[in-house]
């Protein structure tokens, strides 16, 4: 990339095919120069005192709260998740951005410890300018739910959003204006790919990286490489078992939920079903029956449940999926096939898929669109081992009366995060990653605001010791 603006960028409604805005892309000097703002803001931000860095979080809930109308209508635009889901976003951001500003002065409190030492003190401090390239399917949500405890920890934040929802990304830095959050505290740049390379390559501390497993693993290349923290939340394919004494109701509409929020673009949907073949019947027609009421249409109607794919490639490979499934013998129960929206977007039929085999792609690769492949399974557990047979190990749902047994399943299941009796859904109070190729590091609670900060110990002693004999 050039030091001066040398290309533009454009997103798209994916409801109608219409061309919304076109973005100058960033050039790598005014990326740096946004990175040394970030610095200088740094030394002042990590300063103030974390009572009023707690104060700038709760006036940014509330600014979030009062232009959520707003915020929401871009967001749907711009990736086409109905409005609906839209405000449920926002406000799930104004509740964690309230979460950090309530509890990150106490997790933030410096711990003492018993140590031979006259006093010995863990304290936790901010490691600096973090740089954050984040996804398009969730874009208040992935950002936020990182910048709320960075920012009250004490760090600042260089946004990189996807170039799919760029506005979005702009409205969260014109949201923390408006709240007069420092200059340089948190910024947005615009851009692509390349961008973010930059990015990573700036003066930055560290790096948080939500997305796939190949852009990743690049991701984490670059960053390491230079001696960067790095967390990484990456792709799933979550298994979802149904086992011989579950509530069927319930885990049918758990199962319609999981799997077709946000037209199934989503790292934690439910994207493969194991279901115990004594159960299987009821669970199918109860599954079927639920997804046919599933409205697909306008995104910015309150009625609609299904809205588009983000573009027409993530609409021709959930295409692909379909077919490679039925050409390996899959069924299909509901969908399987694209729609239209008043003769335009890249809209797809909630689609349900049985007699899937591990052959098939469905089985194999991260589903991020509206299909649900179901599996009969002898028992409890072959579904794990089926559930376990994954690159992914992000999260997981077990549906179960017996809380023992859902015990025993969740400790044997491979991934960061275990649902029993309701589908796996992140929140500020509870650690959120996962394991294998679904990344490494923790978003969200105490665990994910220690990620980007120096713990340091630190132990105060009367005299030399002596009998020190190894390092």
């Amino acid at each position: 990339m050039n030091s001066r603006t040398v290309a533009a960028v454009s997103t798209t409604n994916p409801s109608n095919e219409e061309v919304l805005a076109q973005y100058e892309i960033m050039g790598a000097t005014e990326v740096g120069e946004i990175v040394k703002q970030a610095r200088l803001a740094f030394e002042d931000w990590k300063s103030t005192s974390i009572h009023k860095r707690a104060e700038f979080m709760h006036n940014f809930a509330r600014e979030l709260r009062g232009n959520k109308t707003n915020l929401a209508r871009t967001c749907t635009r711009e990736m086409g998740k109905p409005i609906k889901e839209s405000l449920s976003e926002v406000e799930k951001c104004a509740w964690a951005i309230e979460y950090y500003g309530d509890n990150g002065p106490i997790f933030l409190n410096d711990e003492a410890l018993n140590t031979d030492a006259r006093k010995t003190i863990i304290m936790f401090q901010p490691l600096g300018v973090i740089g954050s390239i984040m996804p398009w399917n969730f874009p208040y949500w992935q950002a936020l739910r990182f910048a709320a405890p960075s920012l009250i920890a004490g760090n600042t934040i260089v946004l990189k959003p996807a170039s799919a929802t760029l506005q979005c990304g702009i409205e969260i830095e014109n949201s923390f204006k408006n709240i007069n959050l420092p200059d340089g505290v948190f910024r947005t740049v615009v851009g692509d790919s390349r961008t973010a390379e930059v990015l990573i390559d700036s003066d930055v501390n560290g790096v948080t990286f939500t997305g796939s497993v190949s852009v990743g693993a690049k991701v984490a290349s670059r960053a390491t490489g230079q001696w960067k923290k790095c967390v990484l939340e990456l792709g799933g394919s979550d298994p979802f078992i149904v086992c011989g004494d579950a509530d069927i109701e319930k885990a049918s509409s758990g199962a319609v939920k999981g799997r077709f929020i946000n037209c199934g673009q989503s790292c934690i949907a439910s994207k493969r079903f194991f279901v115990v073949k004594d159960r299987y019947k009821e669970f199918i027609e109860k599954f079927v029956q639920k997804t046919e009421k599933l409205v697909v249409g306008d995104p910015l109607s309150e009625s609609t449940d299904i809205g588009p794919l983000v573009n027409e490639s993530a609409l021709k490979n959930i295409e692909s999926l379909v077919q490679d499934a039925i050409s390996n013998g899959a069924e299909v129960l509901v969908g399987g096939e694209p729609a239209k929206v008043n003769g335009k977007g890249y809209f797809y039929k909630p689609t349900i898929l049985s007699r899937v085999s591990p052959k098939m792609r469905v089985a194999r690769e991260e589903i991020f669109g509206p299909v649900a492949p179901v599996t009969v399974v002898e028992d409890e557990t072959e579904a794990i081992t089926l559930a376990n047979d994954s690159e992914y190990g992000l999260g997981a749902s077990i549906w179960t009366e017996d809380l023992d047994e859902a015990e025993r399943l969740s400790r044997a299941v491979e991934s960061g995060i275990v649902t029993v009796n309701n589908v796996v859904a992140s929140d500020p109070r509870v650690p959120f990653g996962g394991v294998k190729k679904s990344g490494f590091g923790r978003e969200l609670s105490r665990y994910g605001m220690m990620e980007f900060v120096n713990i340091k110990s630190v132990r105060f002693y009367d005299q030399l010791i002596h009998h020190h004999h190894v390092e």
